[in-house]
């Protein structure tokens, strides 16, 4: 009778499964995917490396990492994902939520910190991510959250429940202009990828994550020229944008007549947030 498969040994032969498939960090996600499975993090993987696996317990890596190896993003096979604080339900509905998304939040923050209760408009919310974070971090902030998918909003209604975080979400289409007036922020991640630029993204990205949320249609004008009849005098706009795209939003900002139009780096150094204010030029 043959033996149980060990945590050890469904870690190699997950990895090297994974790596045959093209996988960057094979050993990494065969990691993350069994701790899932067993309820146990990298350290406590490490820990049991002798453990002896169920059948059930096999079975049910065993389908993880082929969803993997079948180019599935390591986020939406896992089901959740951390941002910031937070973790939050992520599917196919909506884009997964990226670090350098973090520092658009850190930003917001940074803009509403003096306000008691801002009022805060996040265009296109997709999993929630940007809304959830800053309502969490900025408890008087009182935030409206707009999508036009209705699978998106349906992923961030469950991450308001999971998280326990109240926002306001809506159906909105952008392109229709945006709801209410006198916010102290407009926030957004839009779609910037250009359509030319599909063709070399990774198959997790274009495979898997939705369109919609994907590719610019002209969304980043759209906010810039709308958010200034939306937000109040000296309220902030925030955007996230592509790698070598920082400059020509910020133009955007500059030739609508926001003031103090500022970028930020992300983590890696990469320009990818752009800011501006509501001034007296507007």
């Amino acid at each position: 009778m043959n033996a149980s498969p060990t945590v050890a040994d469904v870690i190699r032969s997950s990895a090297e499964r994974l790596a045959e498939s093209g996988s960057e960090r094979p050993r990494l996600d065969a990691e993350r995917l069994l701790g899932h499975v067993l309820g146990l993090d990298r350290v406590g993987l490490y820990m049991h490396v002798g453990r002896p696996l169920t059948g059930r317990e096999v079975k049910r890596a065993d389908d993880l990492i082929a969803r993997r190896a079948a180019h599935e993003p390591l986020q939406y096979v896992l089901g959740e994902w951390g941002f910031r604080r937070l973790t939050l339900a992520v599917d196919r509905r909506a884009l997964i939520p990226r670090p350098e998304t973090e520092i658009v939040v850190e930003r917001c923050l940074a803009l509403i910190a003096a306000r008691k209760a801002p009022r805060v408009l996040d265009v296109g919310t997709g999993t929630g991510a940007i809304a959830l974070a800053i309502a969490d971090e900025h408890p008087g902030a009182r935030v409206t959250a707009i999508d036009v998918s209705q699978d998106a909003l349906a992923l961030a209604r469950e991450n308001a429940t999971r998280t326990g975080i109240a926002i306001e979400l809506r159906t909105h289409d952008l392109f229709g202009g945006l709801p209410g007036s006198g916010w102290d922020l407009v926030v957004s991640n839009p779609p910037y990828v250009r359509s030319e630029e599909l063709a070399g993204l990774a198959r997790e990205v274009v495979e898997w994550e939705p369109e919609v949320a994907l590719v610019e249609r002209g969304q980043t004008a759209a906010i810039v020229r709308d958010a200034a009849s939306v937000l109040r005098r000296g309220g902030a706009l925030v955007l996230e944008t592509h790698d070598g795209g920082a400059a020509e939003v910020a133009a955007l900002l500059v030739e609508a007549g926001y003031d103090e139009v500022a970028v930020t780096e992300d983590l890696a150094g990469r320009e990818r947030v752009v800011e501006g204010r509501l001034g007296a030029r507007s």
